[in-house]
């Protein structure tokens, strides 16, 4: 008969305790698979399918000639409602993202900085309200927090509103594309939200060195002046590194017992 509690999930469940009371710390190594076996008195195979179990859950990671280790998951935090707002303020100088991240005593950079001119999908071109095929500018690169592989962005926009408000240049725009559109006249007002999760394409675990069995949160935001949309942004985190957050209503109370920004 079937045990009901298998040995390597048990030693899956010791190690998961310990990592969760700091008995092993992010970046500590764990004991061999020969160490755990002995402890156990279970095989090697048992004791690979509890690490392979962990493995799974983004919880460890394997690097080949040095061992197993415990996975750094510091989150980063993404305030949907209000960080963007940011980029629009005369006061600050630095793009949405730049001013988000240090606001949490955290440094972001950017790198592999790609711009395109790419034509439109049928999706892109529903919500960006232009014709399938019609010519889009994307401008995409890789995001580090504190120099972490943290998110991929992607953003398009239609061809008229990049060529006027300078967005098809081969390098970053130190204030932000959505202060470079509001410079122009093109104020976003609104923004339609969407997110989702799935597991990562094969470039996407490269990219953002995920783990096995981590997922990635895809977040879309579709951005609105008054007259038309300007903006598609999709950004993919990593699913065990960021979380998203929304402030939604009347938050004084809440406010007020959080530090400014």
């Amino acid at each position: 008969m079937a045990q009901s509690n298998p040995l390597y999930r048990r030693i899956a469940a010791d190690l998961r305790e310990a990592m969760r009371t700091g008995e092993l710390r992010p970046g500590d190594r764990l004991p061999t698979e020969q160490e755990l076996g002995e402890r156990y008195g279970v095989s090697r195979n048992t004791v690979r399918l509890a690490l392979g179990m962990l493995t799974n859950e983004g919880a460890i990671t394997s690097t080949p000639g040095r061992g197993t280790f415990v996975r750094d998951r510091a989150m980063t935090t993404y305030h949907a409602s209000w960080a963007e707002q940011r980029d629009r303020m005369s006061s600050d100088q630095a793009d949405a993202y730049r001013a988000e991240l240090a606001s949490q005593g955290r440094q972001p950079e950017y790198r592999d900085f790609d711009m395109r001119i790419v034509p439109a999908t049928v999706e892109l071109a529903e919500r960006l309200c232009v014709d399938e095929g019609d010519s889009l500018v994307s401008r995409s690169f890789l995001r580090l927090v504190d120099g972490e592989p943290s998110s991929l962005q992607d953003s398009y926009y239609p061809m008229d509103i990049a060529q006027e408000c300078g967005l098809i240049t081969p390098h970053d725009i130190p204030q932000g594309t959505v202060r470079a559109m509001a410079n122009h006249g093109h104020v976003e007002v609104g923004y339609v939200d969407e997110i989702l999760t799935r597991m990562p394409s094969p470039d996407e675990v490269r990219k953002l060195s995920l783990g096995a069995g981590v997922p990635v949160l895809v977040y879309v935001r579709t951005a609105y002046t008054k007259q038309r949309p300007v903006r598609l942004t999709l950004t993919t985190f990593a699913g065990d590194r960021n979380r998203v957050v929304y402030e939604l209503g009347e938050l004084d109370a809440y406010h007020r017992e959080q530090p400014a920004p």
